[in-house]
């Protein structure tokens, strides 16, 4: 069953990690799939050689609002739809409060919750239109919980929550559905380079006592993104294996 046959998602930082698990998912399941990146020029064309006209990677900088639109427009003149729209670009900066910068606090900022800001406005248009469309933002459990050393990164994505949660009411009675996904300790290339006690240290913590892969986050995603979650809106979907009840 392909979930989501005929529909055209938008998905930021896809090349990698969590990002690039719900684009092969969602092209799994049917999708065409638009993806952001800014650098990552040898891993988009990666993703374009393995999927071919199923994905198109698109270099935009999720921080700049107009560049938002203009991705949106080029979007719509290409296939004239958007159904699926995911917030996923997102970066840290972590340092404790005394010790972390101004600048470490806004680009934090800037990129995690002004880029959800950016593209889900230039993307109202095109799905009022439509009357019809589904919203996933990609928070964190740090987001619910909050994490020494990560007040930048805790108040980017508990922003996005809030965000999220807001745009469900403002929407919802044009058939606009927004949800957010809060991942806990997700195993990528990123957590790869962390001390192995370190890690051990988090599944232990876990209930499910391991950490979780981007098809975990990917799965959830995709359910949002169906017609199957067609009366789930404002909700906030932990993807933890239990970390936080």
């Amino acid at each position: 069953m392909n979930l989501l046959e005929g529909k055209v998602a938008i998905v930021t930082g896809a090349t990698r990690g969590i990002g690039k698990g719900i684009l092969e998912s969602f092209v799994a399941q049917g999708a065409t799939v638009i993806f952001t990146y800014i650098s990552s020029g040898s891993a988009s064309e990666d993703l374009v050689n393995k999927y071919g006209d199923k994905v198109i990677g698109y270099q935009s900088d999720a921080t700049d609002f107009d560049a938002a639109y203009k991705l949106v427009d080029d979007v719509m003149e290409k296939f004239g739809q958007i159904d699926i729209v995911v917030n996923n670009a997102g970066i840290t900066k972590d340092n404790l409060l005394m010790r972390m910068s101004h600048e470490d606090w806004q680009k934090v900022i800037r990129v995690n919750l002004d880029s959800a800001f950016n593209l889900t406005k230039a993307v109202l248009r095109p799905m009022l239109k439509q009357r019809k469309g589904s919203i996933i933002n990609i928070t964190s459990i740090v987001g619910i919980t909050g994490n020494a050393g990560q007040a930048n990164y805790a108040a980017s994505k508990a922003g996005m929550i809030g965000f999220t949660k807001s745009i469900a009411q403002e929407l919802g009675s044009r058939n606009i559905r927004c949800n957010a996904i809060a991942p806990g300790f997700i195993e990528t290339a990123m957590t790869e380079k962390l001390d192995q006690k370190v890690v051990e240290e988090w599944r232990n913590n876990i209930p499910l006592k391991r950490g979780g892969s981007p098809e975990d986050v990917a799965n959830a995603c995709l359910f949002l993104a169906s017609d199957m979650a067609s009366y789930i809106t404002g909700q906030v979907v932990s993807v933890d294996g239990g970390l936080h009840m």
